[in-house]
């Protein structure tokens, strides 16, 4: 009994690697492509539904779009809304998991093809093409995903031989509804414990196909998963802004909304779904005595797996028919239960979109590090005003303003790279193809770029800092040219936040931004030699000079910055 249990166990792990794999494989392939396609989205309801069920088809995981669009909704790039119609999309997506194990997992040996198939899919791994090596993923956790299963009916107890396992569970299923009740809340528990509805779903079909389990009951555990499987999103959510976690509020809503419906309703429910199989020529699954004389493959054990699959997908088919047209006022629920916080001016400096680290796809994850780092250029570019309005500063008070304001500038950056770079660190490069790879290699040059821009700034106020302190000030000329170096640096600036937005889709302009470098280093040329024939010829202060020529200097380096940034873009 103790080596079936450990066995389970691991059969279990493994239909758990082989789901991941599996799913990892696809989303490499179409990470760029499941980009695209949520940031295409329209207010047109059908199409955010269809969005969500083509995505999580694809991928094999409701949990993995979910907590893919509660980062998204966290990032800015979907609405509250547009993020409810993709989650009861996903949600019938990921039905398609239970007709595939009930389709093949029970009707075929499916584990017989299972080493030939690995076998392909070693051949495609050494395979030059980096199309190929995901397809190796995908093929490899096929046939993991199914030889797990066959390992998990294997080693479930067979009950002709272990009859008091079957009495013990029927004590359970003695309590009328009471036992719906039961069976749901340990649907949900398993959910929670296992985080994948996938794997409950393919150990409910087992047990109702080796007799453990009656019909009725299996259906309550699956009513219990829908409620289970929402806890993923909710993890994620927990460090999100406030409009993610009112996306992933939105899903534990709609779930619970459908349970509270199926099981008032139940009965009726189950004659509906006994109605739909009997007119695929099955037995009626809610008319079948299970007991371990059920002979898997038979008729009976067909139509109890069928009944399963089908009854998971109609839960989720009607749910989301009643609540698509309720969108506004789930919208408007989640928003009331959760409060929005006023934002400070401190807020602006935090990360803005990946705060709920790392999202289920690999190649969404970068996506949101792109949007993230675009932010942070926008962040270092403010900081470009301060250096204005302090070499502007008219009195020791009006400068000490700014001056604090570039320490804090300095300090944000350096605390933005560092987060930037932890998110992309935390990226699993196993699930992510070259061309992403190098996109994040990229990533950390710029980021580390941006944060010698903050000090450049803060490096401009120590000079102005020492010029204060020995009693020096700038001529009206010397602050009208050094307004003109900084209006270029903005402009540099300016070309370079475009670039971030264009990043990596091969519409980066690096002509304008060689461009704003060279007038830059021509501007700083011509001001120093001015500077310096001022000095021979006019006698002007050597040392204010100095600290003129300085923060002419620190603003011709973060022109060299701004370029190896736009550089990096095309590498």
């Amino acid at each position: 009994m103790f080596f079936q249990i450990i066995t389970l166990i691991g059969a279990l792990g493994m239909f758990l690697y082989g789901m991941n794999l599996m799913s990892s494989g696809l989303q490499k392939t179409a990470g760029e492509r499941l980009r695209s396609l949520l940031a295409a989205m329209t207010s047109n309801p059908f199409k955010r539904v269809m969005t969500g069920v083509g995505i999580t088809g694809v991928i094999q995981s409701s949990s993995a779009t979910t907590v893919m669009v509660v980062g998204f909704v966290n990032a800015g790039l979907l609405t509250l809304t547009q993020a409810v119609g993709v989650i009861m999309g996903a949600n019938i997506g990921t039905t398609v998991t239970a007709w595939l194990v009930s389709w093949l997992g029970f009707k075929m040996d499916i584990s017989v093809l299972a080493v030939p198939l690995m076998a392909v899919g070693f051949l495609l791994s050494i395979a030059k093409s980096e199309k190929y090596k995901n397809l190796s993923e995908f093929v490899i956790g096929f046939a993991l995903l199914f030889l797990g299963l066959a390992l998990m009916k294997d080693s479930v107890p067979d009950l002709r031989e272990m009859p008091e396992v079957l009495s013990f569970i029927t004590k359970w299923t003695g309590y009328g509804f009471g036992s719906v009740l039961i069976f749901l809340v340990f649907g949900t528990v398993l959910t929670l414990v296992l985080q994948s509805s996938s794997a409950t779903m393919a150990l409910t079909l087992i047990m109702l196909s080796m007799g453990w389990l009656p019909f009725e009951m299996a259906a309550a555990m699956v009513l219990g998963e829908n409620i289970g499987t929402t806890i993923t999103a909710n993890i994620a959510a927990a460090v999100a802004n406030t409009n993610a976690r009112r996306a992933a509020l939105a899903h534990t809503l709609f779930n619970v909304f459908g349970v509270v419906w199926a099981l008032l309703f139940f009965h009726l429910f189950l004659q509906f779904i006994g109605w739909i199989i009997t007119l695929m020529g099955y037995p009626n699954p809610t008319e079948i005595v299970y007991t371990a004389d059920i002979q898997p493959g038979s008729d009976e054990s067909t139509a109890a797996l069928y009944g399963i699959s089908m009854l998971h997908t109609m839960f989720n088919v009607i749910n989301t028919c009643i609540l698509v047209w309720c969108t506004p006022l789930i919208v408007k629920a989640v928003t009331t239960i959760i409060k929005s916080k006023s934002r400070s001016e401190e807020d602006a400096f935090k990360l803005k979109f990946i705060n709920a680290g790392p999202v289920g796809n690999a190649e969404l994850s970068v996506g949101l590090a792109k949007s993230e780092i675009l932010h942070f250029a926008q962040i270092s570019r403010k900081g470009l005003s301060y250096v204005r309005s302090a070499v502007h500063a008219q009195s020791d008070e009006e400068f000490e303003l700014y001056r604090k304001k570039l320490v804090k500038y300095e300090e944000i950056a350096d605390r933005i790279e560092y987060e930037i770079a932890t998110f992309l660190n935390a990226v699993p490069k196993e699930s992510i193809n070259d061309a992403t790879l190098l996109q994040i290699k990229s990533m950390f040059k710029i980021i580390n770029e941006l944060e010698s821009l903050g000090d450049s700034g803060e490096a401009i106020s120590r000079i102005l800092s020492r010029r204060n302190v020995h009693g020096k000030r700038f001529t009206d000329k010397n602050v009208e040219k050094i307004d003109l170096m900084i209006s270029l640096v903005d402009n540099a600036y300016k070309v370079m936040t475009e670039n971030l937005e264009l990043a990596y889709d091969n519409s980066v302009d690096l002509r304008r931004a060689v461009d704003c470098e060279i007038e830059i280093n021509n501007m700083r040329t011509t001001l120093r030699e001015e500077e310096i024939l001022n000095i021979e010829q006019l006698n002007t202060s050597y040392q204010s000079s100095v600290y003129y020529l300085d923060v002419i200097s620190e603003l011709e380096r973060m022109g060299d910055y701004i370029i190896n940034i736009s550089e990096s873009l095309k590498r």
